[in-house]
């Protein structure tokens, strides 16, 4: 069998996607369970993309920590920091994470995630299963799972996109595999993600230029829209897929002249709130998912970005990669949290703080399985640089909810105590915790769009099954 490299990997979902803007109109085949029969808990989700892989026994779920010493066993770590307590009684998580801490009775601990087994571990792979549900490559391209929120659910406010995602350079080594997933698919352009690479200069993406008059903005739009038609896809893509195009342009068009573009502007904020935010990129991301939330965006994802050995994919230094990474996060996360609850907004905003798969030390994918493409762990460890969860684990992770139906101090699934920290209870795996996401949402699990004259399901093949125990109301 060949080996599925990334170059082969990009090839064929460019492919998909050409295919998919080729389809007619989708529509809703068939879905057991009614969207009527399902009272929604939330009307809006963010979702915090910890891109990279967070390993689950150095945040979520701590274990027996070792501090670093010359001549350290390495199979003696399975954590390199100590656990904390938090705002609710039993719950530890890690150092690091104080302020999150403080917070964690206003939400569910996902322990028992556990990643699919794709084989060849790509971070892009897992993350493109991650956010569609479906293992790449497809024949067609899958959408998002906030294209296909925003699609079922559509605009609160008809001036703001329902799906924004915030924090990923486009341009960057490895971005052409992340566009594969951050796209509608065949659900159409115009339920696509709204992308704004940066926070601090979001305002930009919805300013009309400096100095071109209001009639002169005008025709340039026109033009644009005959530029967009006369454009390789404008030329073969099928009719729905171009009027779902314009139609995208003339919400971008209409953002552009709103009220609510101010929402885009963060240094309109307060300097106090502003400061509590400002970790970084991902902090000011925080910020920015607030104000739009409170404009009506659907589903905003940010993302601490994904950047090869960088950020969260700590292949080398993993302790002190991992102390920066828990810095970025941990106040702005908790702010976000604070600020949507005094806003009235939390209730029915849903918020997901994930990754594609965990970490271990000594294992990597999963027990009992030799991949030999991975550097030798030493026998003993006397650098700083080789204390830390280096390799790529997929036996378990942990997701947290907050807010939006969710059951509040809420622990659910466990892990082993000992290596390989591997699910032992309650087992989650992707289209379980989708279908959660979507019954929360008000969507049924096994609905499904007619595409090319087969149904394709919102979790794979209509699988997925919502976790009650999730669930505020269970």
């Amino acid at each position: 069998m060949e080996a599925l490299t990334r170059r082969k990997f990009l090839a064929e979902l460019s492919a998909a996607a050409l295919a998919a803007s080729t389809l007619g109109a989708p529509r809703t085949a068939w879905c057991g369970e009614k969207a009527a029969e399902i009272k929604p808990a939330a009307d809006r989700v963010i979702l915090l993309w910890m891109s990279g892989g967070m390993a689950h026994t150095e945040t979520f779920d701590p274990k027996r920590h070792v501090d670093f010493e010359k001549d350290l066993d390495p199979d003696r770590v399975l954590a390199t920091f100590p656990s904390i307590p938090t705002a609710v009684d039993g719950l530890r998580i890690s150092s690091g994470l104080e302020r999150l801490a403080s917070v964690m009775d206003r939400g569910a601990v996902i322990r028992s995630y556990r990643a699919a087994d794709l084989g060849f571990i790509l971070h892009t792979r897992h993350q493109y299963h991650w956010h569609t549900g479906y293992v790449p490559p497809q024949t067609i391209a899958m959408p998002h799972i906030g294209a296909i929120i925003a699609n079922m659910r559509g605009q609160i406010n008809p001036d703001v996109p329902a799906f924004i995602h915030i924090g990923q350079r486009l341009e960057l080594p490895g971005s052409e595999e992340i566009k594969a997933y951050l796209t509608a698919g065949y659900l159409g352009a115009e339920h696509g993600p709204f992308v704004i690479p940066d926070a601090i200069e979001a305002r930009r993406y919805v300013s009309p230029p400096a100095g071109v008059s209001p009639a002169r903005f005008e025709d340039r739009n026109k033009f644009f829209r005959r530029l967009v038609e006369a454009s390789e896809s404008g030329r073969t893509a099928s009719s729905f897929h171009q009027e779902s195009m314009l139609r995208s342009l003339d919400g971008s068009y209409r953002l552009l002249h709103s009220p609510a573009a101010r929402a885009f502007d963060i240094t309109d904020e307060p300097p106090h709130i502003y400061e509590e935010y400002d970790t970084g990129r991902f902090g000011l991301g925080c910020l920015l998912a607030r104000r739009l939330c409170e404009v009506g965006a659907r589903f905003i994802e940010v993302t601490s970005e994904w950047v090869q050995f960088d950020n969260w994919d700590t292949h080398n230094n993993g302790h002190t990669r991992t102390i920066e990474m828990k810095r970025w996060i941990d106040r702005p996360v908790t702010r976000l949290i604070l600020d949507l609850e005094e806003r009235g907004l939390l209730d029915r905003t849903l918020i997901i703080l994930a990754s594609e798969f965990s970490r271990d030390l000594m294992i990597e994918g999963r027990a009992g399985v030799e991949v030999k493409a991975q550097a030798r762990v030493p026998e003993r460890i006397n650098e700083m640089r080789h204390y830390g969860l280096h390799k790529h684990f997929t036996g378990a992770g942990s997701a947290v909810l907050f807010g939006g139906g969710v059951k509040r101090g809420l622990v659910y699934g466990s892990t082993s105590d000992e290596r390989p920290c591997e699910v032992v209870t309650d087992e989650i795996r992707i289209e379980d915790l989708h279908a959660s996401i979507f019954h929360l949402l008000g969507i049924p699990p096994d609905h499904s769009f007619e595409v090319e004259k087969r149904p394709i399901y919102v979790t794979r093949d209509g699988v997925g099954k919502a976790r009650s125990q999730l669930f505020a109301s269970a």
